[in-house]
């Protein structure tokens, strides 16, 4: 091969399974660069990039570390990353940053369950690689065996470097361009190979020991010469990948420039997670080697730095020119609970763990409303061991986790149109969503098919947004939904009343619709493993899988008096294997297992039934829709949305799939409209009431279309079978009221009972009740109690209740019979109220109604 030359820098990942030999491998390669004048080891406890206390003590990589060396023609950024499946979210994060990577292999154990996973993800993500075979000075290792094995499992192109009599040859037979160039020159030429390894086309595979040096100054060969540089995208880009802290609790945005120029006391623009939109100036640029660090005035497209300056980064994010990273594919499939110490406030260890968050995204710290307990999502026994000491060591708690839970996934096993419509006074729109389910691990997907002549372009960018914004959840148990494809079909806005949030009502109610239309389908997450066990105990293990629900299959046999078993299994049953499988083996078992996606669960009707999840009492997410009738709105749940809504279906759910979604589709916002220029009524409403069954699935009956809504669901006068109802948020009106305000900063008990004056006066001029609600939720053993206050109803919530969820399971309750009315400023709680169907009044409009009220009272006494 001819040699080319250009020096650049090279952003290098080391990745394997774990205990493969990648970190001694690291040390050697550190070693042999000059960078280390010593050897450390990891059984030493004093490697060089392994150098947290939890990493040495364990002796596995936990953190991925960077390493900075230099080569006769290339300055690599060696990045080294977790291997042990516990920690993959790590380890996948640290990815999209790579210009190639050199994937580690055991000699002794070959290809493993995570091999497969990691060389899936470098395929997702386009990393070129190289691979390493170590640990070949050790028994049981087989050069031709292994190379078979990684031809078969990985990839055909993968070709032996050391073979330097077939090497080019067979180099050249993976690309019949290259193969060209070959036979007409009858040698290679180096920048040809370099270009096959870029473009994912050739694996160089390298066999040797990382320990005894072997093999390893001709992987920095390949590596200086043949593996890909950076590409330098012009302006500046930057692609944050790592989140941590300093000793001194700095806090240190990893990145990769992948363009232009970055120096220190640069005003940086981006947004935080939630769009929010912030400016900071760049403190430091470090560029990390192990522990040390070296400042920098600047850093160039190739280079991995740690900034400091900025607080709202976040792992994934792409800065300047460069675009944000895709979502992860690994993500923890348990959940935990966090138990704290005794007396410990969870509000006090909340933002504590929302730090780690920062650092691992995948962490998804959450606290529940109701009852204040905080849960996370790790990926498995090792992780929630490390979980506790990084807590116990970063902040000097001792918690525990209960045994954890699954975290099951939704989908849809139908093609359906949801309808949201979301009408309250002064508000305004409508979305049609065409649903259809989508292979496995697929994800959400959104799109439009809707013209700009129908409905404004930036209204449909709105919709999508509100789609996206959202983890949306099945019906089922109410969790996180997947592998569905929305479709924006049809939309309406009013020209003056219709808002952004109108929109975001409308497409959550519109999905929710769908769901409830088509029907879900509970997935349960699997893993996938690979087993080793002594034949004697094959029986017991084979048993024990079957008891698992495991498919597997059992490889050809190696001579050396164990079995080999690869399959898929469900998460629930199979987590107890690791811990059975000594038992069932008598020590000598070995398995090694990584996620593999969800499929349906085996047992779904179980599951159900212990969540206990009822989707029409989830308040955040409604799937009926709010309508508007003189002047009044009112709730229609999602079956009866046909009778009222104001587009007609745009599919035709008998239609084949190309017919689906027709190229004449643009007819829709203005239907009615169109046919009155021809058509007579009768036959408008002959063809719209054609168009609300259109939707309709067999053995459903969809209701008829009612010329004249009612006000409220049910019978016509359901407000006349009770009293009618206005329910004020007590300490919310308070606030908000200047003159109580004031009042309650010196004597709470002075403005509430003020408050209840003022109400009392008010209530004699209307004709409805008056429940005022304040909070008791923070008083340990309250529970709820109710007084009569002259002619008032008052209600102090009981322990763990707000105000804000009394009234909430008020309205759900009653709504359907009773005209209510709520007085709250709280802008969530407006929208939920308004989801039932109720009117909401703001602080300010019911004070403007209690002063109307006090003049008319004046007015009557001055008259009489």
């Amino acid at each position: 091969m001819s040699h080319m030359d250009t020096r650049k820098n090279k952003v290098i990942g080391i990745l394997a399974h774990v205990d493969a030999g990648k970190t001694t491998l690291c040390e050697a390669m550190l070693y042999l660069s000059g960078k280390l004048k010593k050897l450390g080891r990891v059984d030493h406890r004093d490697s060089f990039l392994d150098n947290h206390s939890l990493e040495r003590d364990r002796g596995i990589t936990i953190f991925s570390k960077q390493a900075l060396l230099s080569l006769p023609e290339s300055d690599l950024t060696l990045l080294d990353t977790p291997g042990h499946a516990d920690f993959s979210a790590e380890m996948e994060r640290t990815l999209q940053v790579l210009d190639c990577a050199v994937l580690v292999i055991s000699g002794t154990d070959g290809v493993q369950a995570h091999t497969e996973t990691l060389w899936r993800l470098l395929k997702r993500y386009r990393v070129p690689c190289i691979l390493f075979v170590t640990k070949m000075d050790l028994p049981g290792s087989d050069r031709e065996v292994l190379l078979s094995a990684l031809k078969k499992r990985l990839d055909e192109a993968c070709v032996d470097w050391s073979d330097t009599a077939d090497r080019d040859e067979r180099i050249a037979l993976c690309s019949e361009e290259v193969l060209e160039k070959y036979l007409s020159r009858g040698s290679l030429a180096e920048d040809d190979v370099a270009e096959l390894i870029r473009r994912r086309l050739l694996y160089p595979v390298l066999f040797g020991s990382g320990l005894k040096l072997d093999g390893v100054e001709e992987l920095l060969a390949v590596l200086d010469r043949l593996a890909p540089a950076a590409e330098d995208i012009g302006n500046f880009g930057a692609r944050v990948f790592k989140i941590a802290r300093d000793p001194q609790g700095n806090r240190l945005t990893y990145v990769k420039i992948t363009g232009g120029e970055l120096r220190v006391r640069t005003p940086l623009s981006y947004e935080d997670e939630h769009g929010v939109p912030h400016e900071e100036k760049v403190n430091q640029l470090r560029l990390y080697s192990g522990l040390k660090f070296e400042s920098a005035e600047g850093v160039h497209a190739g280079q991995v730095c740690a900034i400091t300056g900025l607080n709202a980064t976040w792992p994934g994010q792409g800065l300047g020119e460069e675009a944000n990273a895709d979502a992860p594919v690994l993500e923890p499939v348990l959940s935990y609970r966090v138990i704290l110490p005794e007396g410990m406030d969870s509000a006090v260890m909340l933002p504590k763990l929302q730090l780690l968050q920062e650092e691992d995204p995948q962490l998804h710290v959450v606290a529940q409303p109701r009852s204040g307990d905080i849960a996370v999502r790790l990926m498995g026994k090792v992780q929630t061991e490390i979980f506790k000491s990084l807590v116990r060591e970063r902040f000097d708690v001792e918690l525990e986790l209960d045994k954890g839970r699954i975290l099951y996934r939704e989908t849809i096993d139908d093609t359906v149109e949801g309808v949201g419509h979301f009408e309250p006074l002064r508000h305004y729109a409508e979305v049609h969503l065409f649903a259809k389910p989508l292979p496995t691990g697929s994800g959400l997907k959104f799109d439009t098919e809707l013209s700009e002549d129908l409905l404004a372009g930036n209204w449909q960018r709105l919709i999508l947004t509100h789609l996206a914004e959202r983890r949306h959840r099945g019906i089922l148990t109410g969790s996180l939904l997947t592998d569905v494809q929305f479709t924006l079909v049809a939309g309406k806005a009013h020209p003056k009343h219709t808002e952004g949030g109108d929109f975001r009502q409308a497409t959550y109610r519109a999905v929710r619709s769908a769901l409830m239309q088509a029907g879900c389908i509970l997935l349960e997450p699997e893993y996938a493993f690979r087993m080793t066990v002594p034949e004697e105990s094959l029986g017991r293990v084979m048993h024990r899988l079957d008891q698992m629900l495991a498919s597997f299959d059992r490889e050809a046999d190696n001579g050396d008096g164990n079995a080999v078993l690869n399959g898929v299994a469900p998460v629930s049953l199979f987590r107890a294997m690791p811990e059975e499988l000594p038992a069932l083996t008598k020590g000598r078992g070995h398995v090694t297992w990584r996620y593999n996606g969800y499929r349906p669960c085996h047992n779904p009707e179980e599951v159900i039934a212990a969540r206990g999840y009822d989707p029409d009492a989830d308040l955040s997410n409604p799937s009926g829709s709010v309508f508007c009738s003189n002047g009044s709105s009112f709730s229609v749940p999602w079956d009866e949305v046909p009778a009222y809504m104001h587009l007609p279906y745009v599919v035709n759910m008998n239609a084949s799939d190309e017919e689906i979604l027709p190229a004449n589709v643009t007819p829709t916002g203005n239907l009615t409209e169109a046919l009155d220029l021809a058509l007579g009524t009768e036959e408008i409403d002959s063809i719209l009431k054609k168009s609300s069954h259109a939707n309709a699935r067999p053995g459903k009956r969809m209701p008829e279309r009612k010329p004249e809504p009612k006000l409220y669901r049910g019978a016509e006068t359901k407000h006349l079978n009770g009293p009618a109802y206005l329910l004020v948020d007590g300490y919310n009106i308070i606030h908000a009221w200047p003159e109580l305000a004031t009042l309650a900063a010196t004597n709470l008990d002075a403005s509430r009972s003020k408050l209840l004056d003022i109400l009392s006066n008010y209530r004699g001029f209307r004709n409805e009740e008056i429940i005022v609600v304040f909070d008791a939720y923070r008083v340990k053993g309250h529970g709820e109690e109710y007084f009569n206050y002259h002619n008032l109803h008052v209600v102090f919530t009981k322990e763990a209740e707000t105000a804000d969820r009394f009234i909430e399971r008020f309205t759900h309750q009653n709504a359907s019979n009773r005209r209510i009315r709520v007085a709250t400023s709280d802008g969530l709680e407006q929208i939920i109220i308004r989801g039932e169907g109720s009117l909401v009044l703001s602080a300010r409009e019911l004070l403007e109604e209690v002063r109307a009220t006090e003049a008319n009272i004046r007015e009557h006494l001055q008259n009489n």
